[in-house]
């Protein structure tokens, strides 16, 4: 596993950015996994900048996101489908039906995880796969479990989570206590993973992930045995890993 720790978050994510980017420049027509939340955005904001500039095409390139809330239709301003147009693919220059993101509107849900694997499969898998880490180790929305999550499934949220995500709701009713997410099986299979984690709020989990036990009831913990991770953080996540 290759660690940086570098400065802040501005810098983390210049770091995270440059290997998302070295990832297209080497392969233009490469799948890209992304992430949501907080802790992207300032890679994101790298990325659009390097495109503007004209460093980097996204033209060719695919993409698969890890999650999404079930029940919300792409235009809510809550949807992942939406905060991937509004923090990425409507800054750059991805064609957008190349861009896939959990179907949150498909009662189903078996039929939702199904048709995503199938997605996933036909693309031929994912090259560079972006995670965060959440407080209690999960990654897309694999929670603590019993045993590791295989392909795309619907999963009942936590309480933490949904406590979590609800700043971004006018209430915590409006939280949604379901999400269709990549499996922790789907996640390993990818070519390259990157994992970034910023503050210091961050710091014991990031120890307990990469220098503990490895369980399911730390589900990141399960990256220690991927072949090609980087973990980029800042200084304050990062204090117990240097």
């Amino acid at each position: 596993m290759k660690v940086y720790c570098e400065k802040d978050y501005d810098q983390a994510s210049r770091r995270a950015a440059n290997i998302i980017a070295a990832q297209v420049l080497l392969k233009p027509e490469c799948v890209l996994g992304l992430a949501t939340g907080s802790t992207p955005v300032g890679a994101y904001k790298e990325l659009i900048a390097k495109c503007e500039k004209g460093e980097i095409d996204f033209s060719k390139v695919r993409s698969v996101n890890l999650d999404e809330y079930k029940g919300l239709s792409p235009e809510n301003d809550q949807s992942y489908r939406y905060f991937m147009n509004t923090n990425l693919f409507d800054h750059i220059n991805i064609d957008k039906n190349n861009t896939n993101v959990p179907n949150g509107l498909e009662p189903d849900a078996d039929k939702a995880c199904a048709d995503y694997d199938k997605i996933i499969e036909s693309m031929g898998g994912v090259d560079l796969q972006l995670l965060g880490l959440g407080h209690n180790g999960h990654i897309a929305f694999n929670e603590p479990a019993e045993e590791f999550s295989k392909g795309t499934n619907c999963v009942n949220l936590t309480q933490m989570t949904i406590d979590a995500n609800a700043r971004f709701f006018e209430s915590k009713d409006e939280v949604p206590k379901q999400a269709y997410t990549m499996g922790i099986a789907s996640i390993m299979q990818a070519k390259k993973i990157l994992i970034v984690a910023c503050g210091e709020d961050k710091a014991e989990i990031v120890k307990k992930a990469f220098t503990g036990p490895i369980t399911p009831q730390v589900p990141a913990s399960v990256l220690q045995l991927h072949p090609d991770v980087t973990l980029v953080g800042d200084a304050a996540a990062m204090k117990y890993m240097v």
